[in-house]
């Protein structure tokens, strides 16, 4: 039976919560809720970051009330006045199986190290082989997900730098952001340690010992993640520091030119500073004053009809002597009249992909016994192939048995 109930915390007054919740009696049932109700569940995970009123949930939910009422019974909602939003415990679900959380917590990561050590000690204390076998299972169990968890929280952790730099607007609090999760690195770096000192000093007798190949796979694939993190904590470092030091380089700058801005407002700005010598002395290309470049024609436009009148005068003008003739142009062939036609036999791939769908056999070989209008060979027969499959894709069996024709690898394709 499948316990999902829920506890109101006491510090969490503002909420309305039923009074009386009630739990899922058994996965079959709470997935059916899901299902039922995965519009309304959707929208709200999506607008998680801002209020959601109640009246938009009753549109999705038929105006019934009572689906509404169900889910706040059963703790998947909860409702604080006329807004609604997911529940904490569902909420942290969604995150984590979508990747999309932004809390980095490495509690779990030292709870996992203290299990894997109680397990330990309660393995050798056990005479009964069973039950030895069940503390061995759960130490492996808890390993991969100490590997697994590490790895989560060091992408996180990136995710959120990165987004902390980009689109954080305060200069202070992306400071304290970046100055935190650099706090969260170091914590990830130092529960690295301490799970690496489990596996190779503290309880090395036990890894050592244990006549169980599983459990030293996992032990290995456990020290390469180790030291796989450890040099990306060190990467993320290095970016922590670069951010940092462009946020604050950043930082001065708008704060002098918040001076400046308000020396310009009360016109003091020459009097009070020597901003006028410094831009004097300053040679930047932005200073400088843009060039101007006479317009230069194309030839179209110096051989048109127009310019002729132009070019004459410029000419007066310069005392060059010469004078502009309007070239006369040469007769045209008689030929040009004439009539020409060209004609090209085009391969249509709708009637290729129509023929194949009524045929037995598969699609290279189809294409490669098919009677065109003109001659094909072997090589465009291939690009047709080619060409049929990525076009009609959603209208083909595409299977992953392959052959081989002269030299040449090929899916076997059928008709739907």
């Amino acid at each position: 039976m499948v316990r999902m109930l829920l506890f109101c915390s006491p510090f969490k007054t503002k909420r309305a919560q039923p009074k009386h919740l009630v739990s899922f009696h058994n996965i079959s049932e709470l997935l059916k809720t899901f299902d039922r109700e995965k519009k309304l569940l959707t929208e709200v995970f999506e607008k998680r970051k801002i209020p959601y009123k109640l009246d938009i949930a009753l549109a999705l939910v038929e105006d019934k009330e009572e689906r509404i009422d169900f889910l706040l019974t059963h703790g998947v909602l909860t409702k604080n006045g006329p807004y609604i939003e997911l529940d904490d415990q569902y909420l942290q679900f969604f995150e984590t199986i979508l990747e999309v959380n932004e809390e980095i917590n490495i509690s779990y990561i030292n709870e996992n190290i203290q299990q894997v050590k109680q397990n330990i000690l309660y393995h050798l204390q056990e005479n009964n082989a069973d039950r030895q076998y069940a503390y061995l299972k759960t130490i492996k169990n808890t390993l991969r997900k100490i590997s697994r968890i590490s790895f989560r929280n060091m992408i996180d952790l990136l995710r959120n730098i990165d987004n902390t730099f980009k689109t954080e607007p305060n200069y202070t609090i992306k400071i304290a952001k970046l100055e935190h999760y650099d706090l969260k690195r170091k914590d990830i770096s130092v529960l690295l340690d301490q799970t690496e000192l489990l596996i190779t000093t503290e309880e090395q007798a036990f890894f050592t010992s244990a006549f169980d190949e599983e459990l030293k796979q996992i032990v290995t694939q456990l020290r390469h993640r180790i030291n796989e993190l450890r040099h990306n904590s060190i990467e993320l470092q290095k970016q922590i520091i670069d951010y940092l030091n462009q946020v604050k380089y950043h930082s001065k700058v708008l704060e002098k030119l918040k001076q400046v801005k308000y020396l310009k407002d009360q016109f003091d700005l020459k009097n009070k500073s020597d901003f006028i010598d410094i831009l004097r002395q300053n040679t930047a290309v932005v200073f400088e004053s843009n060039p101007s470049y006479p317009l230069k024609l194309s030839m179209d436009a110096l051989q048109s009809d127009d310019l002729i009148e132009i070019k004459q005068r410029a000419a007066k003008r310069i005392r060059t002597g010469l004078k502009a003739k309007l070239p006369v142009a040469n007769t045209i062939d008689p030929e040009y009249f004439d009539d020409q036609y060209e004609q090209q036999v085009f391969i249509n791939l709708d009637e290729i992909k129509n023929s194949f769908s009524a045929a037995g056999n598969h699609l290279f070989d189809f294409i490669m016994h098919y009677r065109f209008l003109r001659p094909v060979d072997f090589e465009e027969r291939v690009n047709i192939y080619c060409q049929v499959v990525s076009t009609y894709q959603n209208e083909l069996n595409i299977t992953e048995e392959y052959q081989r024709q002269q030299n040449i690898e090929f899916a076997m394709v059928y008709p739907k």
